[in-house]
């Protein structure tokens, strides 16, 4: 599509191709182990920023991120939902869901 041509009818954006990236209700996994304890939450929150509606990141740890999870609470709000899949002394696996 050039400048000149005219934008896509609504009918046009319909049927247009998903995006091939969105993938409802698919979990990316995301262990955060082994990133650099200094680059971990702008990763985390980059990896969250960019999933969808509908998506799930699993994150592993080898503790429970408390501070973390403070944060998330206050910078995404309820449009991501957190649920312990695993919880013990040697690490956890939560699942961070986007909300619609």
């Amino acid at each position: 599509m050039t400048p000149s041509d005219p934008a896509p009818s609504p009918a046009q954006a319909e049927t247009a191709e998903p995006n091939p990236h969105f993938h409802p209700e698919a979990v990316y996994p995301f262990d955060a182990r082994g990133v650099a304890k200094r680059f971990r939450h702008a990763a985390i929150f980059g990896a969250l920023e960019a999933l969808q509606a509908g998506e799930t990141m699993r994150f592993v740890n080898d503790h429970d991120p408390i501070p973390l999870l403070r944060q998330m609470a206050t910078h995404f709000g309820e449009t991501v939902a957190v649920a312990y899949r695993q919880r013990a002394a040697e690490g956890v696996v939560i699942d961070f869901i986007k909300q619609g």
